[in-house]
């Protein structure tokens, strides 16, 4: 600050804006400056300074005349200030007056006031201009300046307490210093609010803002020794109103009212904290509904998961996969989210109970978190053991219609092959019959024996498929073994029919010798060569069930160790043939009458050759069958590669970010906002990687569906990979939370970024395993690196063990940074108590150790005042009126156990 020729310079902006000369120049070149402000403020700040100086039993009438001498000018600085002024001079010369009005400039400099091109000589020439920008400076410092509402600057803070103060009246909305008030409404709600005794504001209409604004500065002037400062036809006939006359005005009823500004500091203290109250009980309640939904979604979920219930059809048990998919699918994952969510408000709640002093929060009996993390630990178990059974569920049937396929497949060949054997055993014709006829019923029979022998190996493999299906409980086993019986039954009968029928041959063949070796030849060859067929034959169409490509390739080498015994079968064949050939021959030669007519065999060359016929074109058509499920098996090795290619860049990329979230949350990696920073990153990341888990899901159900159970290309499951990938988007969620309740600790508590660095960086230090918590003895270093003296005598250890109880109060064995940083900065910073709440009541109730229903809803804002009323009780000492409530009780009720 420097002073020339009586001019004050500097560049300091002063309260209220840029220097007074400097606005209103640059106003004026805008074309912005209305003349009749000029006569406003002239007006309103002659009356305010005879407000002042009538104290001194003194006025001024002409305000740029009457402080030309500097006189008056000092004397109202005194009366404003307190202070002494140095002594006036007293002569009437120009350099007189000068000398004064430059003793009242400097005083007002040494207040910090910022005169802008004002001086002397202009006050002395009698500058209006000039004259009023001073008096507007002097009005800034001593009536507006000191206002202050919630930290802001004088004019917004005077501003916001007449927006406070008249918030609940109809038609009033300050939103500025000229507008808002030209109707005189908000002049009668500032008044009313404070001495509702002397005006009825219910009477007053916005239609009437020449009564308003009459009623206003009347009952000012006589009730609150507020002189008229303002015209109210200037007011309404200005098209903008000056604002500083208004604010000059305004200010007065500020200083009037001022021994309501301690209630207002006091409801405002008492405001705070309700508020604080109000939304921990709203993340209360919000938890206990979270976690009653979440817990109550898992109990229903789990007998679901824990049945083992099915039709016992194969496709019942894919219709069950089926729902299984679509729970993981689409039920599961919002609950997930749930979960997440759950975690991360009760880690909220419990910040900010520590942050505003409160006891922490201890959920309803079974909703703890470590209540739903078992319960949750208990569904994951439930879904692995569910998913797993079906599977194993799904081979088992599988297994069970392939051998009920294979049942009813050899069942029908056997039926077919005894379909008319009885009677044929049973039959007589022997009887009728000369020797040679009788030799050939017994070879024929004897070749039946042989075919008979042949089939029981049939008939012992049907026995035991039926077994199996008993002993795997096949649905329809009542029906196989009502078949198997028939079939077992008919065999025994069959075997003994045979044995009666060879006795009978045996006695007949005594008496009858003659045969023919040849029909005989092809008899016994045609016989086993017949069986072979019927054998090789079964099994070109025997149905078989593979999952491996080795597995296929096995039956493949069996089926071209088969193909390579073909050449000795056509030559057998072949014998066969020139058997029958020879016959003819011989018959043809000899002219024998029935001779082609083999009497040892039912079977004929013809039958034989027809046979043959279908085992050769049954080859090619099983190797067709082979080589379609090897394209099935190479298919499935193809999804088994696929999958687990992406398993297993999805399954490290899952573990690296991890890692990476876990880096973050130990704090290694720059500032909390940094590091908040960089875990949104990585949170959207993660989002924009779902549809790799998506195509994965893909491929999985594919898998499924070609009944592929192993897969030996990856160690990754899609069970494991599903578990990392929601543990992925957990550990993301709690860690953003962390953070985030790190940041509201840090501002609400004041700490700077160098402590929160230190506190961070001696935690880490101690922190060796990177868990994120230390150990008793870890910590005892830690605090120890940061200043605290703890004694290794028996008094140190008991300090210790008293900080361990606040930093650890449930004796886990640990210490979580979280608690540590709220023990740190618990430290050094304070919090509003209940004896700060319980003063602020007192100063509401007028020093009654009670207050009242009215008294709450007149100083608090309406929903605050309610919830005082609700909650409050009722108080108990002599001599209170009906209805007297225990603000003392409730505030302590506040800051410790209860269910406000």
């Amino acid at each position: 600050m420097m002073m020339d020729n009586g001019v004050i310079t500097n560049n300091y902006d002063g309260v209220y804006g840029d220097g007074y000369m400097e606005q209103e120049e640059e106003w004026e070149r805008e074309g912005l400056l209305d003349p009749a402000w000029e006569k406003q403020q002239k007006k309103t700040f002659t009356a305010w300074c005879n407000s002042h100086l009538r104290k001194a039993g003194t006025g001024i009438e002409n305000i740029e005349e009457d402080f030309r001498n500097g006189l008056k000018l000092m004397l109202l600085l005194e009366v404003i200030s307190g202070e002494t002024l140095p002594k006036p001079d007293r002569g009437k010369m120009r350099f007189h007056k000068i000398a004064n009005v430059n003793k009242a400039l400097d005083f007002i400099a040494s207040k910090g006031v910022k005169l802008v091109s004002i001086g002397a000589e202009e006050i002395v020439d009698g500058n209006l201009k000039m004259t009023l920008g001073m008096i507007w400076t002097i009005i800034l410092r001593f009536a507006i300046q000191d206002i202050s509402v919630e930290e802001m600057t004088a004019k917004e803070g005077l501003l916001l307490w007449c927006q406070r103060k008249t918030a609940p009246y109809k038609n009033v909305n300050v939103q500025n210093f000229h507008l808002s008030f030209k109707d005189g409404l908000a002049f009668c709600a500032l008044i009313h609010r404070h001495r509702p005794d002397l005006i009825d504001y219910s009477k007053l209409s916005k239609d009437n803002p020449l009564e308003n604004l009459n009623t206003a500065f009347d009952v000012a002037e006589k009730y609150l020794d507020i002189p008229r400062m303002l015209d109210p036809d200037d007011l309404i006939n200005t098209p903008k109103p000056d604002e500083r006359a208004i604010m000059t005005y305004v200010s007065c009823y500020y200083h009037a009212f001022q021994g309501a500004q301690q209630a207002e500091t006091a409801a405002n203290r008492i405001c705070k904290v309700l508020k604080v109250n109000q939304e921990n009980e709203r993340l209360m309640e919000e938890y206990e509904r979270l976690a009653s939904d979440l817990l109550e979604w898992i109990r229903r979920t789990m007998p679901w998961l824990n049945s083992r219930q099915t039709d016992n059809s194969l496709a019942g048990c894919q219709k069950k996969l089926e729902d299984y998919r679509t729970y993981r699918r689409k039920h599961k994952p919002p609950r997930v989210e749930q979960k997440a969510k759950l975690e991360t408000n009760f880690n909220t709640l419990q910040t900010k109970l520590r942050l505003s002093n409160r006891p922490a929060y201890m959920p309803t009996e079974g909703k703890m978190v470590s209540d739903i993390a078992q319960a949750w630990k208990g569904l994951e178990i439930a879904e692995k053991a569910f998913e797993e059974w079906l599977l194993s569920e799904m081979m088992r049937l599988e297994r069970l219609e392939y051998l009920a396929q294979k049942f009813k497949h050899k069942a029908d060949i056997h039926e077919d092959w005894t379909r008319g054997k009885e009677e044929m055993l049973q039959s007589q014709d022997f009887r009728q019959c000369k020797l040679y006829d009788i030799k050939a019923l017994k070879k024929k029979h004897e070749a039946f024996e042989s075919d008979l022998a042949a089939h029981q190996d049939r008939v012992e493999q049907i026995a035991a498929i039926a077994q199996e299906l008993n002993t795997l409980e096949y649905h329809e086993v009542g029906a196989v073994n009502a078949r198997c019986q028939r079939i077992c039954s008919q065999w025994d009968r069959l075997g003994a029919l045979t044995q009666r029928r060879r006795l009978a041959l045996d006695d007949a063949e005594r008496v009858l010798e003659q045969i023919d070796l040849l029909h005989l030849e092809f008899a016994k060859r045609a016989a086993p060569f017949n069986n072979w067929l019927d054998g090789t034959r079964e099994d070109l169409v025997d149905m078989f069930i593979v999952h491996t490509i080795e597995e296929i390739s096995g039956l493949m080498d069996a089926h071209a160790r088969f193909k390579a015994t073909l050449g000795e079968a056509d030559k057998e064949y072949q014998a066969i043939v020139n058997l029958v050939h020879q016959v003819e021959s011989i018959v043809k030669q000899h002219q024998i009458p029935g001779g082609l007519e083999n009497p040892y065999t039912t079977l004929t060359a013809h039958e034989l050759n027809r046979k043959w016929s279908d085992v050769r074109q049954l080859v090619p058509q099983r190797d067709g069958t082979l080589a379609a499920e090897l394209r099935k098996q190479q298919n499935n090795e193809t999804l088994r590669r696929q999958f687990a290619e992406k398993a297993n860049a999805v399954g490290p990329w899952i573990e690296r970010q991890m890692d990476a979230v876990t880096a973050i949350g130990m704090g290694l990696q720059g500032s909390l906002e940094d590091q908040l920073r960089r875990l949104k990153e990585y949170e959207a990341g993660v989002y924009a990687y779902k549809p790799h888990i998506e195509e994965l899901e893909r491929i999985h159900q594919a898998v499924q569906e070609g009944m592929i159970f192993e897969n030996r290309y990856s160690q990754y499951t899609m069970e494991t990979l599903r578990v990392g990938w929601e543990q992925l988007l957990t550990s993301i969620n709690r860690t953003i939370n962390e953070v985030e309740n790190q940041i509201l600790t840090r501002d609400s508590k004041g700490i700077t970024h160098e402590q929160l660095n230190e506190f961070r960086a001696s935690f880490n230090h101690f922190d060796k395993n990177r868990t994120g918590r230390l150990a008793p003895e870890e910590l005892k270093s830690c605090l120890v690196s940061l200043g605290y003296s703890i004694g290794k005598d028996r008094q140190g250890e008991l300090d210790f063990q008293r900080i361990l109880a606040v930093v650890d109060p449930n004796n886990t064995g640990y210490v979580s940074f979280d608690a540590f940083l709220d023990f740190m900065t618990r430290e050094s910073t304070d919090t509003d108590t209940a004896e700060q709440v319980i003063d602020s009541f007192r100063i509401l109730a007028g020093d009654k150790p009670y207050i009242t229903a009215e008294e709450l809803r007149r100083e608090l804002p309406p929903d605050q005042a309610e919830y005082c009323v609700a909650r409050m009780p009722p108080y108990r000492g002599v001599g209170a009126p009906p209805g007297a409530l225990d603000y003392m009780a409730f505030s302590t009720a506040l800051y410790g156990e209860t269910d406000l």
